[in-house]
């Protein structure tokens, strides 16, 4: 199943419409979609190395452009999707507290998890919700989507034949090394947000 899963993947990926179909996947993933651009960008490259750096460019503005509609859910919906996002890391007893020290450390973090698999969204979202200096969102969200989505691409462009053998052989591997980065990633982030953190003042 998992094998006739990817055999089709990679068929979408050659697809005329596979561009659109990856803009609108990264869009969606930075505010609210569950799955990562990367199930669609890696196939897509691997597919036609010839336009690897297209497949990225649209990645990045894509994701971005979903990474500001996120920070406006949070800013602007904060008794509806905000309000319940504190809650589910238990800071809402401690927000201002919280919303000073995010802010203190938000281009940070909002670059460290930009590079990472974790649910973007979660990171926009946070953002918004604590008002963090759109400026500030929006440079660290280019350079962490821009870094992440480029060096991917680079690597499958420069070695695309031995990664492709080498997913297909250890496909189910990767798959369970992939959602456990999310579970882990999750786990990370509900620390990190923890009012008991040390870089809390109060």
């Amino acid at each position: 199943m998992l094998r006739r899963l990817y055999d089709r993947t990679m068929d979408l990926a050659q697809h005329r419409h596979a561009t659109r179909w990856l803009a609108a996947v990264s869009f969606a993933e930075s505010s609210f979609f569950p799955i990562p651009p990367d199930v669609v960008l890696i196939p897509m490259v691997l597919a036609d190395r010839s336009k690897t750096w297209i497949i990225a460019t649209v990645c990045l503005i894509s994701s971005v452009l979903g990474g500001i509609l996120g920070y406006a859910i949070g800013y602007f919906l904060w008794k509806e999707i905000g309000q319940p996002l504190m809650e589910f890391y238990g800071t809402s007893e401690k927000f201002s507290c919280f919303q000073t020290s995010y802010n203190e450390y938000g281009a940070w973090i909002v670059a460290f998890f930009g590079l990472t698999p974790f649910p973007y969204k979660v990171i926009t979202i946070a953002s918004g919700v604590t008002a963090l200096s759109p400026a500030t969102f929006i440079v660290a969200s280019v350079i962490s989507r821009g870094a992440r989505f480029f060096v991917v691409a680079a690597l499958l462009w420069r070695y695309g034949p031995p990664i492709r053998a080498l997913i297909e052989k250890y496909l189910g591997l990767f798959t369970i090394i992939f959602f456990v980065g999310l579970f882990g990633g999750y786990l990370i982030i509900k620390y990190l947000f923890s009012p008991n953190i040390s870089f809390l003042p109060c």
